[in-house]
């Protein structure tokens, strides 16, 4: 090769090296990397630190682009009770690589038989498919703007089921053997009274019963839609780098609270609802109220003693076999019991055996879940097997029941929501000094319902986080969180929810099982957390829907009932 080839050549590597080192300057100035570079390392020998490229690193992960999710995997996990559920992981790209951020999975059961399989495997094609390609490349800190994307997918696939429906000929509704037709109304007639071994005809009418108003089916897969908003809800407070709890509170106001409370929490002492070995059916759970002001790491011990106690009473005073005592699937114990008096007297002798002023230091609270009591074909609640009461003498069983245990300040759900009337009777009988609570996922067009002075809120199925958000704000001071002993959430993060969302009172549940104890742990870790930063703020004061700002007397019922009629008590088998 003659020198003026290699001198050619030479000058056109040159050229080349030349033209990359000018477009790699330029790629640099554009993006501010030597004035970036000149600052870290600057910065760098003024604070010396040990871990040289650590602190480099933290100083450019600071410059990185913010993270932007890249998928979503759904997946079929079970939970303590041996339930499936979907949960639905996020991955996100960060630092130019992809990482899983956080998973989350709340409840999509509907009913005491859990969801069906093929619910569970809806809800996990959504979050692969159409909510994965709807959520690529969002934000995951723009948490209002995601859960208006999956919202309006589940109303859009709501709406699209709908149609179909319609467009369908109609045929017979089926029903399950446990769910009756409900019967058209029935002709007035005259309804007996017993009282001890007498009986009389009473010329009280029952009034006919409003039937059922009829629920919309909600599309399978819905139960996405919770898990979704939830894990992009624990992924953004992961980027901000603040407990989820903070997150929350961010997202609810634009100026978020310095200070925070630990809502009161509610321990459900026992079961005796349907699923219980008894013939009681009415009280789904009796629910300890601790005294305001109380940490939480206090109310556990206080609660367990008590539950111990209720159990060595019941080995103690009864045969062996008469009276059973399962542990239910959330955690307190489900006992065997004919009429709703017998747990409350347990309750009541084993406060006064640990020296706990019932009515004082601690109260109750009664969950009767009495929407799934009705018989349609009588037109009544089975408050036990074999006892039926129509809405009107349920409102004559639970006065009976409030005045001869003051302590009950406070019951979820005592009828169905067509029973308007009734609640509104009940409401004026107690005169205010026992809290009517129903729960809150119900038809936001149906007027409120009379009397009702409180709402439980469940983080299940379709609900989001900005729709707690939203739930919370329009029912300020006046929101019970939680589930009940049916409806598991798989991970610890509603006790962030709650405190975030600075709800004053929580129901996790009783005081056994992984899930419930995780909550349980969790809400210590975040009282213990805020009193470590100064920022723990103590209620010596229960507040509103459970307590009233002035206590009022309690006014007696308007008609003194017969004891047996009214207290729903059965004959001993």
């Amino acid at each position: 090769m003659t020198d003026r080839g290699v001198s050619g050549r030479a000058s056109r590597e040159e050229q080349d090296f030349h033209h990359l080192k000018n477009a790699a300057a330029e790629f640099y100035r554009v993006n501010g990397v030597p004035r970036q570079v000149e600052r870290a390392l600057n910065e760098l020998f003024r604070h010396r630190p040990g871990d040289v490229y650590g602190y480099l690193a933290e100083h450019f992960t600071k410059l990185s682009a913010p993270p932007t999710i890249s998928r979503l995997k759904g997946k079929a996990v079970y939970d303590a009770g041996g339930q499936q559920t979907a949960e639905a992981e996020v991955f996100c790209i960060v630092c130019n690589e992809e990482k899983s951020m956080s998973s989350a999975a709340v409840s999509g059961r509907v009913g005491p038989n859990g969801t069906s399989l093929d619910r569970v495997e809806a809800a996990v094609r959504w979050i692969d498919e159409p909510l994965n390609d709807l959520l690529k490349a969002r934000n995951p800190c723009d948490q209002s703007e995601v859960d208006q994307i999956i919202s309006n997918f589940f109303t859009a696939r709501f709406l699209e089921e709908k149609a179909i429906r319609e467009k369908e000929p109609e045929e017979p509704e089926r029903r399950s053997p446990a769910e009756p037709e409900p019967p058209s109304p029935r002709p007035s007639q005259t309804k007996v009274k017993r009282s001890g071994d007498k009986s009389k005809k009473s010329s009280s009418v029952e009034k006919p019963v409003p039937p059922a108003a009829p629920a919309e089916p909600v599309p399978h897969g819905s139960s996405a839609i919770g898990s979704v908003s939830l894990a992009v809800a624990k992924t953004g407070a992961q980027i901000r780098g603040v407990p989820l709890y903070k997150y929350v509170a961010a997202l609810k106001s634009p100026t978020p609270p310095t200070r925070f409370h630990i809502p009161v929490s509610l321990v459900t002492l026992l079961s005796c609802g349907k699923n219980s070995p008894g013939r009681l059916s009415l009280l789904e759970e009796v629910i300890l109220i601790p005294k305001a002001g109380r940490p939480v790491r206090e109310v556990f011990p206080l609660a367990l003693e008590l539950q111990k106690e209720m159990m060595r009473i019941i080995k103690s005073s009864t045969k062996a076999g008469a009276t059973q005592a399962v542990l239910s699937e959330r955690g307190p114990p489900a006992l065997s019991y004919d009429r709703p008096e017998q747990p409350l007297d347990l309750v009541s002798e084993a406060c006064a055996n640990c020296g706990l002023a019932l009515g004082t230091e601690v109260h109750l609270a009664l969950n009767c879940a009495a929407c799934g009591l009705m018989d349609y074909s009588k037109g009544k609640y089975e408050v036990s097997a074999g006892v039926w009461k129509s809405p009107d003498e349920l409102v004559e069983l639970y006065q009976t029941l409030i005045k001869k245990y003051p302590a009950v300040v406070a019951v979820i759900d005592p009828f169905r929501r067509e029973d308007a009337e009734q609640w509104e009777k009940l409401s004026r009988a107690t005169g205010g000094s026992c809290a009517l609570l129903s729960d809150a996922a119900y038809d936001a067009k149906a007027p409120p319902l009379p009397g009702v002075r409180g709402h439980v809120v469940k983080h299940v199925r379709e609900t989001t986080v900005s729709d707690l958000i939203r739930i919370a704000s329009d029912h300020q001071g006046s929101v019970l969180m939680g589930t009940t002993c049916s409806e598991p959430c798989s991970d610890s993060s509603l006790s962030d929810i709650v405190v975030g969302l600075g709800l004053d009172y929580v129901k996790l549940g009783g005081l056994s099982g992984a899930e419930t104890m995780a909550k349980y742990n969790r809400l210590i870790s975040i009282e213990e957390e805020l009193a470590q930063q100064g920022i723990l703020v103590s209620r010596e004061t229960r507040p509103p829907p459970l307590f009233t700002e002035e206590p009022q007397e309690r006014s007696g019922p308007t008609e003194s009932p017969s004891s047996d009629t009214a207290s729903g008590s059965v004959p001993t088998p």
